[in-house]
């Protein structure tokens, strides 16, 4: 060989998996992880994906409404309050509701009281005992109503509450919860804080 000959470079080995070199290491990152970029970008995708089925199958809201009034009475001879509630109810959904309960919930010092809507066909004999309650009363709303999407319904709900009129009138919270067949429940609070 002469002086300034470089001596050729060993043929490199085959790759032979039975006989790997002590130097290949196989938990290092080149052979343990896919390339970053694809799964960055599979990322991106599923997020994307996942957000917009998110987005689309929230839950929306089927009702709003309110109390619209709110009267109270208890005569010297009863020990309950019976409350005469005025309600608007509005079908923002886009299929029919239908009414499977009512009932009213009251927060007071005295703590918290609920109660079923009276039913329609009780009334009179409810205003007999509670006669200044009469000429509040307007069109009973009852279970089994149907209301259309984008209709409005209002009418009365008759509800009674172990508590004193003057308990009743300092209370903290009113609403009303209708349960609709397979829906979620409508709350629906007082317009005005105060009692009518």
């Amino acid at each position: 060989m002469a002086e300034n000959e470089v001596p050729p470079k060993p043929a490199q080995p085959q790759y032979d998996a039975g006989h790997v070199p002590i130097t290949e290491e196989f938990d290092s990152p080149k052979r343990s992880l896919p390339p970053a970029v694809p799964v960055v970008i599979a990322l991106v995708v599923v997020a994307i994906v996942v957000g917009v089925i998110a987005f689309v199958e929230r839950s929306k809201p089927v009702a709003q409404g309110g109390i619209d009034a709110v009267y109270a009475s208890q005569p010297a001879n009863m020990t309950n309050t019976m409350v005469v509630l005025q309600i608007t109810v509005s079908n923002v959904g886009d299929k029919a509701l239908y009414i499977k309960s009512i009932s009213a919930n009251l927060k007071t010092d005295q703590g918290d009281q609920s109660d079923d809507a009276a039913s329609p066909s009780d009334y009179d004999r409810y205003f007999a005992a509670y006669p200044d309650l009469r000429q509040h009363s307007t069109q009973p709303l009852t279970v089994e109503t149907k209301i259309m999407p984008g209709a409005e319904q209002k009418g009365t709900v008759l509800v009674a509450f172990p508590v004193t009129e003057q308990q009743f009138s300092a209370r903290k919270d009113l609403n009303v919860t209708i349960v609709p067949y397979d829906q979620t429940p409508i709350v629906l609070r007082e317009r005005s804080a105060a009692a009518k």
